[in-house]
């Protein structure tokens, strides 16, 4: 944990110096995990002008089995949003990144019940257009319970019974080479919850290393290549 801060305090430093781009906020709430390029499905640098709109793309991080959401919103994410994880603790989200700031990141796990795109099935996934139980368009929708966040507004809550919004995954955006790259997360996190409901199905698809993190680059993928099923509710 202190390797974690330290790589961060740097990374940080480095930001300042650069000129990068960077969804970084202030306060308590932000960690600092292993900084992470993402690749497309060949391992060759993902491009933020290349990153499909409105597609549910999901990667891993920022441990091997925790999934999590990029999404081109097609649109200005609401920038500065200030919210409250269940324990009630603020912080504030600092919008997208990107050419136009319209991409986004957030754990592909539902502050609920935990649903999360699994290989055989997900219950939860970013809806481009209202229909059946989804009241509204441009959500992330969780089927398990009806869980509904807004994805340009930091993943608060529209709906539903979850208590907090998704956690967010920090992205740095290099415009020098289009290239996206993530540093932490921010908000309330769920991954020791996770990690304990899921403990002997992760085991056995990860070896026993579920809780390694990712290092180096992370490959971004359809969420059809991860999935064999999406319920849609």
């Amino acid at each position: 944990m202190q390797r974690r801060r330290f790589m961060g305090a740097c990374s940080g430093a480095l930001l300042c110096s650069s000129g990068t781009q960077a969804a970084t906020a202030s306060g308590g709430e932000r960690r600092h995990y292993e900084r992470v390029r993402l690749t497309d499905a060949t391992g060759a640098p993902l491009r933020a002008s290349q990153v499909p709109a409105r597609r549910n793309l999901v990667f891993s991080y920022p441990y091997v089995s925790t999934p999590a959401f990029l999404l081109n919103l097609a649109r200005q994410a609401a920038p500065r949003q200030e919210l409250a994880d269940s324990s009630g603790n603020r912080y504030e989200w600092p919008g997208g990144v990107g050419p136009a700031r319209t991409i986004v990141a957030f754990a592909a796990i539902c502050a609920h019940r935990l649903a999360y795109p699994a290989r055989e099935i997900s219950f939860i996934s970013y809806r481009e257009k209202a229909g059946g139980a989804n009241q509204r368009g441009d959500v992330i929708h969780c089927c398990a319970e009806h869980s509904q966040y807004d994805p340009a507004a930091g993943a608060r809550v529209l709906a539903g019974p979850a208590p907090q919004p998704l956690t967010a995954i920090l992205l740095e955006y290099d415009p020098k080479d289009d290239s996206l790259t993530a540093t932490g997360t921010l908000g309330g996190e769920v991954y020791d919850a996770f990690f304990a409901k899921y403990e002997f199905k992760l085991t056995l698809e990860h070896a026993g290393r579920q809780r390694d993190l990712v290092a180096g680059q992370t490959r971004v993928l359809p969420i059809e290549q991860v999935c064999r099923q999406q319920v849609q509710c």
